[in-house]
């Protein structure tokens, strides 16, 4: 199983569940899944976690900081060149199932304005997740590949493309919300007093 996991998983994860990890059971069998390969962090979202949350995620998991441990985890997987399989069939399904058609109508956006802000969506960590998702997936058909987030796919906050979670159902790709995940892990357990 490989798990690529987004900014909002990893900040729910310190603020949530860290603070009730007294003996940092969690954090070091987050901290293993990271070093063995199991959990993959992009470049995107590491660079999200330094000035999202005040940093808060870099500041509880220091090992996210520690160049020895990313070089051995081969840390954070770089995105720059990181293209869809099917580059063409990609940007076909962004035009017409991935765009909020209403939003786009709404602002009145010319095509070179959609263009652009096309062009900065496929540059976001959030499609840099998916485009390694669909890379890993194609590779690795013998493995489960999942894509945790937090969001939601109901909600869209008003913005010109819609959510991981549509996205990921439409490409194939399945997700998990941290809960889900943790839940699916053996050897954690967890307990409250």
């Amino acid at each position: 199983m490989k798990v690529v996991i987004d900014t909002n998983s990893l900040i729910s994860l310190v603020r949530y569940y860290l603070p009730f990890d007294k003996n940092s059971i969690l954090k070091n069998f987050i901290k293993t899944k990271i070093q063995t390969g199991e959990i993959l962090i992009i470049d995107k979202v590491m660079d999200e976690c330094t000035y999202f949350s005040k940093g808060l995620v870099l500041k509880s998991l220091i090992y996210l900081t520690d160049k020895t441990f990313l070089k051995s985890a081969n840390l954070p997987i770089k995105t720059d060149s990181l293209i869809a399989p099917s580059p063409a069939k990609l940007l076909r399904q962004i035009d017409n199932q991935f765009v909020n058609t209403l939003v786009k109508i709404q602002r009145k956006l010319t095509e070179v304005e959609y263009e652009n802000q096309k062009t900065s969506f496929l540059n976001d960590a959030d499609m840099k997740l998916l485009i390694l998702c669909l890379n890993l997936v194609k590779e690795n058909q013998d493995s489960e590949i999942i894509l945790v987030t937090e969001e939601s796919e109901a909600s869209n906050d008003n913005k010109l493309f819609k959510k991981i979670p549509f996205i990921a159902r439409e490409l194939g790709i399945n997700t998990k919300t941290l809960p889900e995940l943790l839940d699916i892990y053996e050897g954690i357990d967890f307990e409250f007093k």
